[in-house]
């Protein structure tokens, strides 16, 4: 039994009526509620006679210091078997770690802990790390983005790493540990037995010169499967130092996240190594990099190949053009793994686009995911759209977000959506000027709308599931 609210401010009749379901609810999410400090005794007088709770997310709320030991204070009885602690941009702060780290010695079975967004400081994160050092505490998991860190932060990391074997997932994205912060954590788990699934490190301030140590991580932790190192100073020289680790025979790496990280068409060279020897590689991203149209043949080119079972790629904002879409085109009809491709924010144009349909609308086309926003289409695509989504069996979501489209193409589009043999589930069009997107309806069929013109278009439609704007 679950209780998930979300968003929803809640008055005091509300809160009333709440009360009896935080007592006995297996999962308790009370997310951007609207919660202070006033509404913690209740939540911790609720926890105290709640046997069942094994998850508790309060993200999102002014709870602060007091309100967060206040909860704590309801999670410290013998009978309290929680998993997972949420704790994300609470008002938290390094004076309300020492309560928390005190907490962590009594809840043996805390295996989650999530306390991204709070203002902790190098300080709090050392209360923090003598808690998660204790014999009694099991987490496996731990989130610190913006937490404001510093490498100083990273010793008291590293000697959790050494000491904890069950660990498996570190995020510290968002946080200043910068070249020598690294070095540390890296070094913590070279020293751990520690089974490390996941590691995130994005905008940490990384180097070309942390790459070494990254790649002997990759080589050594055959349990890593996700490493996120986005928006960092690699550079294709830092790349190249951590290829080796990548392909290594015990890596078995499923998804690497290296988006804005001043990546070329040279790095693509050593990337695509790596691609088409580990078939364990699933997801890419590789957003935000200058690769130009001959990164982007190196790496459709590679995709071609058997080694290769990439199965997501995320490759917006990469300064691609039409002249790279006929590889983009060959790619789409003849790959069996790919399944997603977010190429949006490159000027691809009409001429652009219409290739990539012709590879979309063969009878081999698997890809189900396609995203084309900011990518100057206009109605002269719309044709071949529209055809392409009637000749495509595979296709499931389209994203057409921030492109010139008029009510003629509009018009194109809703006409294939309404036809019985087009299978997009959701078809995302959102204007960057104010209009709205509509997502797939009840059943499969999907909406677009931008103009009042637009959305009178959509009255021939089923009534849209979702509405974003």
């Amino acid at each position: 039994m679950s209780l998930d609210i979300q968003c929803e401010q809640l008055s005091d009749a509300r809160w009333a009526e709440l009360l009896p379901l935080l007592q006995q609810c297996q999962v308790v999410r009370l997310d951007d509620c609207g919660l202070t400090e006033a509404r913690c005794s209740d939540i911790s007088s609720a926890l105290r006679v709640n046997p069942a709770l094994t998850e508790l997310s309060l993200r999102g709320n002014e709870l602060g210091d007091a309100g967060v030991h206040c909860v704590l204070q309801g999670l410290q009885n013998p009978s309290c078997k929680i998993q997972k602690l949420s704790l994300q941009n609470c008002c938290l702060t390094g004076a309300g770690c020492g309560v928390l780290s005190s907490t962590l010695r009594s809840l043996p079975t805390l295996q989650e802990l999530h306390l991204s967004d709070n203002l902790l400081g190098d300080a709090g994160l050392q209360l923090l790390c003598e808690g998660l050092l204790d014999p009694q505490c099991r987490l496996e998991k731990l989130q610190l983005e913006y937490c404001n860190l510093s490498a100083a932060s990273c010793e008291p990391l590293a000697s959790v790493l050494r000491a904890k074997p069950d660990f498996k997932e570190l995020t510290v994205s968002n946080n200043d540990i910068n070249e020598a912060g690294v070095r540390v954590l890296c070094q913590g788990l070279k020293d751990s037995p520690c089974q490390l699934e996941a590691l995130k490190l994005e905008s940490c301030g990384i180097t070309s010169d942390n790459c070494r140590d990254l790649c002997s991580i990759v080589a050594s932790k055959a349990s890593l499967r996700e490493l996120a190192l986005g928006s960092n100073k690699l550079g294709d020289v830092g790349l190249a130092e951590l290829c080796p680790g990548l392909l290594h025979p015990s890596s078995s790496l499923r998804t690497l996240w290296i988006w804005e990280c001043g990546i070329t068409a040279k790095g693509c060279g050593d990337l695509c190594r790596v691609l088409r020897t580990k078939e364990s590689l699933k997801e890419l991203s590789l957003a935000g990099n200058e690769l130009g149209d001959e990164g982007a043949r190196l790496l459709c080119e590679t995709l071609l190949e058997p080694g290769c079972q990439l199965e997501s790629l995320w490759v917006k904002s990469c300064s691609f053009t039409a002249a790279c879409c006929s590889h983009f085109s060959s790619v789409l009809t003849q790959n069996k793994f790919l399944l997603e491709l977010q190429i949006s924010n490159n000027r691809l144009g009409d001429a652009g686009v219409q290739e990539l349909c012709q590879g979309l609308g063969q009878p081999g086309s698997v890809l189900r995911v396609l995203w084309l926003g900011d990518c100057d289409v206009s109605d002269r695509s719309c044709s071949s759209l529209a055809a392409t989504l009637l000749a495509n069996h595979s296709l499931r979501e389209l994203d057409l977000s921030n492109n010139c489209l008029g009510d003629a193409g509009v018009l194109q589009l809703v006409e294939s959506v309404r036809q019985p043999g087009c299978l997009l589930e959701q078809l995302v069009y959102v204007d960057a000027l104010g209009g709205w997107c509509g997502q797939g309806c009840p059943g499969r069929k999907a909406g677009v709308g931008k103009t009042q013109a637009h959305a009178s278009l959509l009255a021939s439609v089923q009534p849209v599931r979702h509405l974003l704007v």
